[in-house]
Protein backbone atom coordinates (compact mmCIF):
# COMPACT_ATOMS: atom_id res chain seq x y z
CA UNK A 1 0.00 0.00 0.00
CA UNK A 2 2.93 2.68 0.47
CA UNK A 3 4.62 2.35 -2.89
CA UNK A 4 0.89 2.47 -4.49
CA UNK A 5 0.52 6.26 -2.42
CA UNK A 6 4.08 7.18 -3.32
CA UNK A 7 2.74 6.20 -6.89
CA UNK A 8 -0.23 8.37 -6.62
CA UNK A 9 1.50 11.44 -4.70
CA UNK A 10 3.63 11.31 -7.81
CA UNK A 11 1.08 11.14 -10.24
CA UNK A 12 -0.46 14.54 -8.74
CA UNK A 13 2.31 16.17 -10.31
CA UNK A 14 1.80 16.36 -13.74
CA UNK A 15 -1.77 15.88 -13.32
CA UNK A 16 -1.83 19.12 -11.60
CA UNK A 17 0.65 20.77 -14.30
CA UNK A 18 -1.68 19.50 -16.86
CA UNK A 19 -4.90 21.01 -15.52
CA UNK A 20 -3.27 24.33 -15.07
CA UNK A 21 -1.88 24.29 -18.46
CA UNK A 22 -5.13 23.90 -19.98
CA UNK A 23 -6.74 26.08 -17.91
CA UNK A 24 -4.07 28.64 -18.73
CA UNK A 25 -4.59 28.62 -22.53
CA UNK A 26 -8.28 28.17 -22.30
CA UNK A 27 -8.37 31.97 -19.88
CA UNK A 28 -5.73 33.30 -22.03
CA UNK A 29 -7.63 32.54 -25.20
CA UNK A 30 -11.12 34.20 -23.98
CA UNK A 31 -11.80 38.00 -24.64
CA UNK A 32 -10.66 40.31 -22.20
CA UNK A 33 -7.85 40.56 -19.60
CA UNK A 34 -6.66 42.08 -16.59
CA UNK A 35 -5.57 45.15 -18.84
CA UNK A 36 -8.66 45.48 -20.70
CA UNK A 37 -10.21 45.88 -17.16
CA UNK A 38 -7.91 48.08 -16.18
CA UNK A 39 -8.47 50.57 -19.06
CA UNK A 40 -12.46 50.30 -18.45
CA UNK A 41 -11.89 50.82 -14.52
CA UNK A 42 -9.86 53.78 -15.92
CA UNK A 43 -12.66 54.78 -18.00
CA UNK A 44 -15.35 54.28 -15.19
CA UNK A 45 -17.27 51.95 -17.55
CA UNK A 46 -16.24 48.88 -16.10
CA UNK A 47 -18.83 46.03 -14.15
CA UNK A 48 -17.71 44.66 -11.11
CA UNK A 49 -19.23 40.58 -10.62
CA UNK A 50 -22.13 42.15 -8.58
CA UNK A 51 -23.26 44.58 -11.42
CA UNK A 52 -22.05 47.68 -9.81
CA UNK A 53 -19.93 50.29 -11.91
CA UNK A 54 -16.33 51.15 -10.58
CA UNK A 55 -17.55 54.85 -10.93
CA UNK A 56 -20.40 56.62 -11.88
CA UNK A 57 -21.13 57.95 -15.76
CA UNK A 58 -20.05 61.25 -16.38
CA UNK A 59 -18.36 61.68 -12.95
CA UNK A 60 -15.31 61.46 -11.54
CA UNK A 61 -13.83 58.57 -9.44
CA UNK A 62 -12.05 59.68 -6.10
CA UNK A 63 -8.89 58.81 -5.81
CA UNK A 64 -9.48 56.98 -2.72
CA UNK A 65 -11.92 54.77 -4.32
CA UNK A 66 -9.85 54.19 -6.82
CA UNK A 67 -6.89 53.08 -4.93
CA UNK A 68 -9.53 50.50 -3.05
CA UNK A 69 -10.24 49.53 -6.48
CA UNK A 70 -7.30 48.59 -7.91
CA UNK A 71 -5.08 49.12 -5.55
CA UNK A 72 -1.57 51.71 -4.90
CA UNK A 73 0.34 51.92 -8.31
CA UNK A 74 -2.69 51.32 -10.42
CA UNK A 75 -4.98 54.11 -8.20
CA UNK A 76 -2.53 56.85 -8.90
CA UNK A 77 -2.22 55.72 -13.00
CA UNK A 78 -6.07 56.40 -12.77
CA UNK A 79 -5.91 59.95 -11.26
CA UNK A 80 -3.50 60.79 -13.65
CA UNK A 81 -5.85 59.57 -16.71
CA UNK A 82 -9.57 59.36 -15.47
CA UNK A 83 -11.76 60.93 -17.60
CA UNK A 84 -9.51 60.23 -20.78
CA UNK A 85 -11.74 59.40 -24.08
CA UNK A 86 -8.18 57.93 -25.39
CA UNK A 87 -4.96 56.58 -23.82
CA UNK A 88 -1.76 57.31 -24.91
CA UNK A 89 0.02 53.72 -26.71
CA UNK A 90 2.90 53.72 -24.50
CA UNK A 91 0.08 54.23 -21.60
CA UNK A 92 -1.13 50.91 -22.44
CA UNK A 93 2.35 49.42 -22.42
CA UNK A 94 2.57 50.28 -18.86
CA UNK A 95 -0.67 48.55 -17.93
CA UNK A 96 0.69 45.64 -19.42
CA UNK A 97 4.10 45.90 -18.02
CA UNK A 98 2.97 45.89 -14.61
CA UNK A 99 0.37 42.96 -14.89
CA UNK A 100 3.80 41.03 -16.86
CA UNK A 101 1.60 40.85 -20.31
CA UNK A 102 4.82 42.59 -21.82
CA UNK A 103 6.10 38.56 -21.79
CA UNK A 104 4.89 35.86 -23.81
CA UNK A 105 2.42 33.23 -22.30
CA UNK A 106 4.71 30.31 -22.49
CA UNK A 107 7.33 32.36 -20.01
CA UNK A 108 4.51 33.57 -17.99
CA UNK A 109 3.19 30.53 -17.33
CA UNK A 110 6.11 28.79 -16.47
CA UNK A 111 7.49 32.00 -14.21
CA UNK A 112 3.34 31.37 -12.32
CA UNK A 113 4.44 27.72 -11.83
CA UNK A 114 8.01 28.38 -11.17
CA UNK A 115 6.26 30.60 -7.98
CA UNK A 116 3.81 27.53 -7.32
CA UNK A 117 6.29 25.19 -6.27
CA UNK A 118 7.83 27.46 -3.53
CA UNK A 119 4.19 28.52 -2.22
CA UNK A 120 4.00 32.15 -3.78
CA UNK A 121 0.71 33.21 -4.98
CA UNK A 122 1.12 36.22 -6.44
CA UNK A 123 -1.00 39.60 -5.63
CA UNK A 124 -4.04 40.28 -6.43
CA UNK A 125 -4.46 42.89 -9.42
CA UNK A 126 -7.37 44.65 -8.22
CA UNK A 127 -7.92 43.90 -4.53
CA UNK A 128 -4.15 45.28 -3.08
CA UNK A 129 -3.85 41.96 -1.28
CA UNK A 130 -2.14 38.92 -1.62
CA UNK A 131 -3.91 35.27 -2.89
CA UNK A 132 -2.51 33.21 -0.04
CA UNK A 133 -4.37 35.89 2.32
CA UNK A 134 -7.17 35.96 0.24
CA UNK A 135 -7.75 32.21 0.29
CA UNK A 136 -6.94 32.21 4.21
CA UNK A 137 -9.11 34.57 4.93
CA UNK A 138 -12.06 33.44 3.02
CA UNK A 139 -11.53 29.63 3.81
CA UNK A 140 -13.39 29.65 7.21
CA UNK A 141 -16.79 30.53 5.55
CA UNK A 142 -16.61 28.16 2.68
CA UNK A 143 -14.75 25.39 5.05
CA UNK A 144 -18.13 25.74 7.48
CA UNK A 145 -20.01 25.86 4.17
CA UNK A 146 -18.47 22.51 2.15
CA UNK A 147 -17.52 20.66 5.62
CA UNK A 148 -21.18 20.47 7.86
CA UNK A 149 -23.35 20.52 5.00
CA UNK A 150 -21.37 17.67 3.44
CA UNK A 151 -21.54 15.40 6.77
CA UNK A 152 -25.29 16.13 7.23
CA UNK A 153 -26.03 14.68 3.99
CA UNK A 154 -24.34 11.82 4.25
CA UNK A 155 -25.78 11.30 7.36
CA UNK A 156 -29.28 11.72 5.99
CA UNK A 157 -28.97 9.99 2.57
CA UNK A 158 -27.09 6.90 3.51
CA UNK A 159 -29.37 5.65 5.79
CA UNK A 160 -32.84 6.76 3.92
CA UNK A 161 -31.40 5.70 0.81
CA UNK A 162 -30.24 2.35 2.49
CA UNK A 163 -33.86 1.94 3.97
CA UNK A 164 -35.25 2.62 0.48
CA UNK A 165 -33.88 0.08 -1.02
CA UNK A 166 -34.65 -2.56 1.97
CA UNK A 167 -38.26 -0.87 1.77
CA UNK A 168 -38.57 -0.88 -2.05
CA UNK A 169 -42.13 -0.06 -3.46
CA UNK A 170 -43.22 0.18 0.38
CA UNK A 171 -45.33 3.43 1.19
CA UNK A 172 -42.21 4.80 3.12
CA UNK A 173 -40.78 4.79 -0.57
CA UNK A 174 -43.34 6.36 -2.04
CA UNK A 175 -43.81 9.08 0.67
CA UNK A 176 -39.91 9.76 0.30
CA UNK A 177 -39.83 10.02 -3.05
CA UNK A 178 -41.99 12.97 -2.77
CA UNK A 179 -39.31 14.93 -1.06
CA UNK A 180 -36.30 13.50 -2.87
CA UNK A 181 -38.30 14.63 -6.33
CA UNK A 182 -38.68 18.35 -4.43
CA UNK A 183 -35.21 17.83 -3.29
CA UNK A 184 -34.13 17.32 -7.57
CA UNK A 185 -36.33 19.69 -8.74
CA UNK A 186 -35.72 22.51 -6.43
CA UNK A 187 -32.18 24.38 -6.41
CA UNK A 188 -30.51 24.99 -3.06
CA UNK A 189 -30.17 28.95 -3.90
CA UNK A 190 -34.13 28.54 -4.15
CA UNK A 191 -34.69 26.80 -0.41
CA UNK A 192 -31.97 29.78 0.48
CA UNK A 193 -34.49 32.57 -0.32
CA UNK A 194 -37.69 31.08 1.14
CA UNK A 195 -35.68 30.22 4.26
CA UNK A 196 -34.68 33.81 3.96
CA UNK A 197 -38.60 34.94 3.45
CA UNK A 198 -39.81 32.48 6.31
CA UNK A 199 -37.33 32.78 8.99
CA UNK A 200 -34.38 36.00 8.23
CA UNK A 201 -36.25 38.73 8.61
CA UNK A 202 -38.00 38.16 5.62
CA UNK A 203 -41.66 38.53 6.10
CA UNK A 204 -42.92 36.10 8.80
CA UNK A 205 -40.00 35.76 11.37
CA UNK A 206 -36.78 37.07 12.32
CA UNK A 207 -35.53 34.21 13.95
CA UNK A 208 -32.06 33.91 12.26
CA UNK A 209 -29.27 36.20 11.30
CA UNK A 210 -28.57 37.34 7.55
CA UNK A 211 -24.92 38.44 7.54
CA UNK A 212 -21.59 36.86 8.00
CA UNK A 213 -20.73 33.53 9.87
CA UNK A 214 -20.37 35.21 13.88
CA UNK A 215 -22.16 38.23 15.43
CA UNK A 216 -20.30 42.03 15.65
CA UNK A 217 -19.70 41.29 19.65
CA UNK A 218 -18.00 37.86 19.07
CA UNK A 219 -14.85 38.85 20.96
CA UNK A 220 -17.24 39.37 24.04
CA UNK A 221 -18.39 36.01 23.90
CA UNK A 222 -17.60 32.83 25.58
CA UNK A 223 -16.39 29.91 24.53
CA UNK A 224 -20.14 27.96 24.16
CA UNK A 225 -22.02 31.01 23.44
CA UNK A 226 -19.61 31.70 20.49
CA UNK A 227 -20.27 27.91 19.47
CA UNK A 228 -24.12 28.77 19.78
CA UNK A 229 -23.23 31.62 17.99
CA UNK A 230 -21.91 30.24 15.25
CA UNK A 231 -24.12 27.42 14.77
CA UNK A 232 -26.75 30.08 14.74
CA UNK A 233 -25.17 31.56 11.49
CA UNK A 234 -24.46 28.89 9.80
CA UNK A 235 -27.84 27.11 10.56
CA UNK A 236 -29.85 28.65 7.25
CA UNK A 237 -27.36 28.46 4.66
CA UNK A 238 -26.41 24.69 6.11
CA UNK A 239 -29.77 23.73 5.87
CA UNK A 240 -30.28 25.23 2.16
CA UNK A 241 -27.88 23.25 0.80
CA UNK A 242 -28.31 20.29 2.80
CA UNK A 243 -31.99 20.36 0.85
CA UNK A 244 -30.32 20.98 -1.98
CA UNK A 245 -27.84 17.92 -2.02
CA UNK A 246 -29.30 15.17 -0.27
CA UNK A 247 -31.68 13.85 -3.21
CA UNK A 248 -29.00 12.87 -5.56
CA UNK A 249 -27.21 10.92 -2.57
CA UNK A 250 -30.08 9.10 -1.69
CA UNK A 251 -31.11 7.84 -5.08
CA UNK A 252 -27.86 6.67 -5.72
CA UNK A 253 -27.51 4.89 -2.50
CA UNK A 254 -30.90 3.11 -3.00
CA UNK A 255 -30.23 2.11 -6.65
CA UNK A 256 -26.56 0.61 -5.38
CA UNK A 257 -28.13 -1.06 -2.68
CA UNK A 258 -30.99 -2.73 -4.95
CA UNK A 259 -28.10 -3.72 -7.35
CA UNK A 260 -26.25 -5.42 -4.79
CA UNK A 261 -29.09 -6.70 -3.18
CA UNK A 262 -30.38 -8.75 -6.36
CA UNK A 263 -26.94 -10.17 -6.72
CA UNK A 264 -26.16 -14.15 -6.47
CA UNK A 265 -23.80 -13.90 -3.16
CA UNK A 266 -26.89 -12.32 -1.46
CA UNK A 267 -29.34 -15.05 -2.12
CA UNK A 268 -26.81 -17.53 -1.26
CA UNK A 269 -26.31 -15.88 2.06
CA UNK A 270 -29.68 -15.76 2.63
CA UNK A 271 -30.04 -19.41 1.93
CA UNK A 272 -27.36 -20.81 4.98
CA UNK A 273 -28.96 -18.45 7.41
CA UNK A 274 -27.91 -15.50 7.65
CA UNK A 275 -30.53 -12.92 9.07
CA UNK A 276 -31.35 -9.84 7.04
CA UNK A 277 -29.52 -7.56 8.75
CA UNK A 278 -26.38 -9.37 8.88
CA UNK A 279 -26.60 -9.98 5.14
CA UNK A 280 -27.02 -6.34 4.47
CA UNK A 281 -24.31 -4.96 6.61
CA UNK A 282 -22.54 -7.78 6.69
CA UNK A 283 -22.12 -8.50 2.88
CA UNK A 284 -24.04 -6.02 0.80
CA UNK A 285 -22.60 -2.75 2.45
CA UNK A 286 -19.20 -2.90 1.82
CA UNK A 287 -20.31 -3.42 -2.16
CA UNK A 288 -22.67 -0.99 -1.99
CA UNK A 289 -20.30 1.51 -0.79
CA UNK A 290 -17.93 1.85 -3.11
CA UNK A 291 -19.72 3.57 -5.71
CA UNK A 292 -20.93 6.29 -2.72
CA UNK A 293 -17.15 6.71 -1.34
CA UNK A 294 -16.12 7.17 -5.20
CA UNK A 295 -18.73 10.75 -5.31
CA UNK A 296 -17.08 12.26 -2.35
CA UNK A 297 -14.40 14.21 -3.45
CA UNK A 298 -16.51 15.75 -6.28
CA UNK A 299 -19.16 16.24 -4.03
CA UNK A 300 -17.05 18.16 -1.36
CA UNK A 301 -15.10 20.09 -4.03
CA UNK A 302 -18.31 21.05 -5.53
CA UNK A 303 -19.99 22.35 -2.67
CA UNK A 304 -16.94 23.75 -1.22
CA UNK A 305 -16.86 26.33 -4.69
CA UNK A 306 -19.39 26.01 -7.26
CA UNK A 307 -22.86 24.64 -5.08
CA UNK A 308 -21.94 27.55 -2.15
CA UNK A 309 -22.03 30.69 -4.78
CA UNK A 310 -25.02 31.39 -5.03
CA UNK A 311 -25.50 30.16 -1.07
CA UNK A 312 -22.83 33.14 0.17
CA UNK A 313 -24.59 35.68 -2.53
CA UNK A 314 -27.91 34.97 -0.81
CA UNK A 315 -26.79 35.03 2.95
CA UNK A 316 -23.67 37.82 2.10
CA UNK A 317 -21.38 35.09 3.53
CA UNK A 318 -17.89 36.03 1.80
CA UNK A 319 -16.18 32.89 1.10
CA UNK A 320 -13.50 31.63 -1.64
CA UNK A 321 -17.01 30.58 -4.36
CA UNK A 322 -17.59 34.02 -4.49
CA UNK A 323 -13.91 35.27 -4.31
CA UNK A 324 -13.00 32.98 -7.31
CA UNK A 325 -16.15 33.78 -9.45
CA UNK A 326 -15.34 37.76 -8.84
CA UNK A 327 -11.81 36.64 -10.45
CA UNK A 328 -13.27 34.64 -13.10
CA UNK A 329 -15.26 37.99 -14.18
CA UNK A 330 -12.82 40.46 -13.24
CA UNK A 331 -10.55 38.72 -15.01
CA UNK A 332 -8.22 38.84 -11.89
CA UNK A 333 -5.77 36.30 -13.28
CA UNK A 334 -3.33 35.72 -10.10
CA UNK A 335 -6.70 35.46 -7.56
CA UNK A 336 -8.11 33.08 -10.73
CA UNK A 337 -5.29 30.52 -10.50
CA UNK A 338 -4.28 30.33 -6.96
CA UNK A 339 -7.84 29.03 -6.44
CA UNK A 340 -8.18 27.24 -9.07
CA UNK A 341 -4.60 25.65 -7.85
CA UNK A 342 -5.66 25.42 -4.22
CA UNK A 343 -9.01 23.70 -5.34
CA UNK A 344 -7.66 21.18 -7.83
CA UNK A 345 -4.65 20.12 -5.28
CA UNK A 346 -7.31 19.65 -2.44
CA UNK A 347 -9.46 17.29 -5.07
CA UNK A 348 -6.51 14.77 -5.76
CA UNK A 349 -5.37 14.79 -2.72
CA UNK A 350 -9.12 13.67 -1.74
CA UNK A 351 -9.36 11.30 -4.73
CA UNK A 352 -6.53 9.29 -3.30
CA UNK A 353 -7.76 9.47 0.31
CA UNK A 354 -10.91 7.82 -1.38
CA UNK A 355 -9.36 5.73 -2.72
CA UNK A 356 -7.75 4.20 0.50
CA UNK A 357 -11.12 4.26 2.35
CA UNK A 358 -11.90 1.80 -0.09
CA UNK A 359 -9.48 -0.67 1.39
CA UNK A 360 -11.36 0.04 4.57
CA UNK A 361 -15.01 -0.57 3.66
CA UNK A 362 -13.60 -3.72 1.33
CA UNK A 363 -10.34 -5.57 2.34
CA UNK A 364 -10.81 -7.13 -0.65
CA UNK A 365 -9.69 -4.53 -2.69
CA UNK A 366 -5.78 -4.52 -3.50
CA UNK A 367 -4.07 -1.48 -4.19
CA UNK A 368 -0.64 -2.34 -4.45
CA UNK A 369 -1.06 -4.98 -6.91
CA UNK A 370 -2.73 -2.87 -9.55
CA UNK A 371 -1.14 -0.13 -11.68
CA UNK A 372 -1.72 3.61 -11.24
Amino acid sequence: MLAYIIRRILLIIPTLFGIMVINFAIVHVAPGGPVEQMIAEIKGTAVSATGRFSGDEGSEVSGQQQNQTMGQGAGSVQSKYRGAQGLDPEFVKQIEKQFGFDKPSHERFFLLMGNYLTFDFGKSYFLDKSVASLVIEKMPVSISLGLWSLILIYMISIPLGIAKAVRDGSRFDVSTSAAIIVGNAVPGFLFAILLVVLFAGGRYFDWFPLRGILSSNWRELSTFALIGDYFWHMALPIISLVIGGFAGLTMLTKNSFLDQINQQYVVTARAKGLTERAVLYGHVFRNAMLIVIAGFPSAFIGLLFTGSLLIEVIFSLDGLGLLGFEAAINRDYPVLFGTLFFFTLIGLVLQLISDLVYTLVDPRIDFESREV
